[in-house]
């Protein structure tokens, strides 16, 4: 289905929790978050609904995401069910990785195709004051729990923060030494917790390049310019929502953990669908996606206009 701006929607990343095991100092508040009552997430038949309706609106990815998705009880069965709805090509899944080690093969055999693990440094110290609670070594081991698993290719999204990670940028573009191990470098958004962060910590992707000059351009893969290092398998990805946003290409619409429909990461929109139905549903989805916003305006310094955490929307 196209948008009101002619844009191919065909993208649907749908959280499944806001809840998480990890603290991530520009995703979740240091105390974490009040546990949303049963009643309040979508339901597993729910989700199913959504998905065969976002099916029949010309949806054929789904990315499911959270919080983290790996502690949704039921994860398997949310996978299979988007898995085999009729017209869905690819289910993919971003995770912080830490679970995997328990879930991988189960989340191959269910229907997932591939995984991002979010990994901003592989500095131990850095790592648990990103995460504030998190351990690197379950990260790393989830990132060869995924590579055995066939979870593959493995893509590490990299949030770049200056003065906290950007000391990471050579030792992350090093991981892409492995067999389908991709990085992808994503510039903070000033949204939620980060929202009120001092300028300094927001940096431009340009610094990738000029630290690792030997990267030479490849292409692109949908958002993502796309580098690589000579002699190197994997590639080193450069998405720029904030210094070059990519809003006349978005094909994408997000489902929060409670049921709303978000077209545009950065808008205070939403459309309520917990609770809808059939031609009910199918019509609120429609609209949503016909009224998608243009573009977002984060540039010189605005905030996001979303009333979320990233937690509570879905990354």
């Amino acid at each position: 289905m196209k948008d009101g701006c002619g844009r191919e929607i065909n993208y649907l990343r749908l959280s499944v929790t806001d809840l998480c095991d990890l603290r991530c100092i520009y995703c979740m508040p240091e105390s974490g978050v009040k546990k949303l009552d049963h009643t309040s997430i979508l339901s597993v038949e729910e989700i199913e609904e959504i998905v065969r309706t976002a099916a029949g609106l010309g949806i054929t990815k789904v990315r499911l995401t959270g919080g983290e998705p790996l502690v949704r009880r039921g994860i398997d069965e949310i996978v299979r069910r988007v898995a085999g709805t009729p017209g869905i090509e690819e289910v993919a899944l971003t995770t912080n990785g830490t679970l995997l080690p328990e879930k991988a093969e189960m989340l191959k055999a269910a229907g997932v195709g591939r995984v991002n693990i979010s990994l901003d440094t592989l500095d131990p110290d850095e790592y648990r004051f990103i995460t504030r609670t998190g351990n690197l070594a379950d990260a790393l081991r989830g990132i060869d729990a995924a590579l055995d698993a066939g979870l593959t290719p493995v893509k590490i999204n990299a949030v770049l923060m200056g003065g906290v990670n950007d000391d990471q940028i050579e030792p992350l573009i090093e991981l892409t030494k492995r067999e389908n191990i991709h990085v992808r470098f994503i510039e903070i958004m000033p949204i939620g917790e980060c929202a009120g962060w001092n300028k300094a910590r927001f940096i431009g992707l340009g610094e990738v390049t000029k630290r690792v000059p030997e990267l030479r351009p490849v292409g692109t893969e949908g958002v993502a310019e796309l580098y690589r290092k000579d002699g190197y398998p994997g590639t080193v990805g450069l998405i720029h929502p904030i210094s070059s946003h990519f809003c006349p290409d978005c094909n994408r619409v997000r489902i929060t953990p409670d049921g709303t429909m978000k077209p545009c990461l950065h808008s205070s929109g939403e459309i309520p669908l917990k609770g809808l139905h059939g031609a009910e549903l199918a019509a609120a989805m429609r609209g949503g996606i016909f009224g998608k916003p243009m573009r977002h305006y984060l540039e010189g310094g605005a905030s996001s206009d979303s009333v979320r955490n990233m937690n509570a929307i879905g990354g």
